[in-house]
């Protein structure tokens, strides 16, 4: 398969995943929006809002970083500049989900 084709297959995939957990979030975020520290961290406490928010930033981030790609793909003429940028997305792209998640199975 070809490397724009998979690109497009995930972005596809992970924008229908993202529907349900982003009704998901803002209904949950609607609830907890004026409640204390200590309800927020009851809420994410509950292994199953914690393993749904954690898939929803997962595939959020995976969309920002495969459509921005795209974005420099198109705009960026110099090469290098280009490659550099796309990795140093993709890195923050892996590395700020994992902290973010790391944190919220911490706070208990």
């Amino acid at each position: 398969m070809h490397h724009a084709t998979k690109k497009w297959l995930i972005l596809k995939i992970s924008s229908a995943v993202l529907i349900p957990l982003m009704f998901w979030f803002i209904l949950n975020f609607v609830s907890i929006y004026n409640g204390n520290y200590a309800d927020i961290v009851g809420f994410f406490s509950t292994t199953v809002n914690s393993s749904l928010f954690s898939l929803f930033i997962i595939f959020a981030f995976m969309f920002f970083a495969l459509t921005i790609s795209e974005i420099f793909e198109d705009y960026i003429q110099d090469e290098s500049l280009k490659n550099f940028s796309t990795k140093i997305l993709y890195f923050s792209a892996i590395i700020i989900p994992i902290i973010t998640i790391l944190t919220l199975f911490n706070l208990n």
